[in-house]
């Protein structure tokens, strides 16, 4: 779909994931600083919305999904997660409820209201893609929506949900909520933030601000064999100590006794070369390629940043190449997972009476193990 904001004066499109809205509207650097300041918006009409119904709806998405949302209350935010039965993630999403309705806000919409509404059987919850209703706006914030004002999802990134862990310790400030409006007021939405002051700025300023702080985005940083650890994920989606679902085996395994293979880390791109590399590209050490580019935008003050997810073993303190057009470009690391694989509460070593419980062996929702 594309936005009308497309239509505002200096506004340019967007690609890929982001085709449909503003990559910037002419300064994308005083874009960003607008939104450090908090003084801007951004048109993110392009998430998806599913939305789940029914009085069993939450009892039902806690059964399925990572998290601990059955007990959601109305106008509370949390993120979810669906893994395959390996553990790898095939979907991500922003959970708020409204009391009666749980909105789902994910860049997988079609796919993942599919799977919810394959997995219905004689439930009483009703599932529907309800992106052509619903168009998101992105604002520097952490306050949930008060009262008479739209649904509104705030990101708990970088925080550590109830029944999560961290893999990394630095801390870096993410103020972030989407704010639901009906799709046919979306001009209207934007025209009222406009006449209270704020600024529109793209999502090049949005993923340099991202990407500075660390956030993993699904549609980018997640592949065919991403777990949950190797983003630092396991903060905001994951529920350590919840009942089954389908991958819980892998998750305990990998966080009790076992370590990611591979680790999300942030790049420092050399600043001398014009040319930014492109999600995907190889990253190497000397000779050896050892993980791939996932996220990429230029910062009005860090310069070329990246995120990359490299093999979990790769020395930290050494300086990466990337590959870029024509060339190749240096890459100094900033840590997010830890070389250990080790989380801030791993527990103890234990003999192997106890390893099997740690490993969630009495889920009967998994459906295999990772070899």
């Amino acid at each position: 779909m594309t936005s009308p904001l497309l239509t505002m004066p200096g506004a340019v499109d967007g690609s890929g994931p982001d085709e449909g809205v503003a990559w910037h509207y002419g300064d994308p650097h005083a874009e960003q600083r607008a939104l450090e300041a908090r003084a801007a918006f951004v048109d993110q009409s392009q998430v998806g919305v599913v939305t789940v119904s029914g009085p069993d709806r939450l009892s039902w998405l806690d059964s399925l999904s990572t998290q601990a949302v059955g007990s959601l209350a109305p106008g509370q935010s949390s993120e979810l997660m669906i893994l395959s039965p390996q553990g790898r993630i095939e979907h991500v999403a922003g959970a708020v409820d409204d009391g009666e309705t749980t909105y789902l806000l994910t860049e997988s919409a079609p796919a993942l209201a599919a799977f919810l509404d394959r997995m219905r059987f004689m439930l009483r919850v009703e599932v529907a893609d309800a992106t052509a209703q619903w168009a998101a706006i992105g604002e520097p914030s952490s306050l949930p929506a008060a009262e008479g004002e739209p649904v509104t999802w705030v990101d708990p990134w970088p925080g550590i949900a109830d029944g999560g862990t961290a893999y990394s310790r630095e801390v870096t400030e993410w103020p972030w909520r989407l704010v639901l409006v009906p799709r046919e007021t979306l001009g209207q939405a934007a025209q009222e933030r406009i006449d209270a002051g704020w600024s529109p700025a793209g999502t090049w300023a949005l993923e340099a601000f991202r990407i500075a702080a660390r956030r993993p985005r699904a549609i980018r940083e997640v592949d065919e064999k991403t777990l949950p650890h190797e983003l630092d994920w396991l903060r905001t989606a994951v529920h350590l100590h919840k009942g089954c679902y389908r991958g819980q085996e892998t998750v305990a395994k990998v966080h009790n006794v076992g370590r990611p293979p591979r680790r999300l880390v942030l790049l420092h791109l050399d600043g001398s070369e014009h040319s930014l590399p492109e999600p995907g590209a190889v990253v190497s050490l000397g000779d050896k390629a050892v993980g791939h580019v996932t996220s990429v935008s230029r910062h009005h003050e860090l310069g070329p940043i990246a995120l990359a997810l490299v093999k979990r073993g790769t020395d930290l303190v050494e300086t990466l190449s990337v590959a870029v057009e024509g060339g190749e470009v240096a890459a100094s690391q900033e840590e997010i997972v830890p070389v250990s694989g080790e989380s801030i509460d791993r527990p103890e070593p234990v003999g192997p009476t106890q390893r099997g419980l740690l490993m969630g062996k009495g889920c009967a929702a998994d459906g295999g193990d990772m070899s």
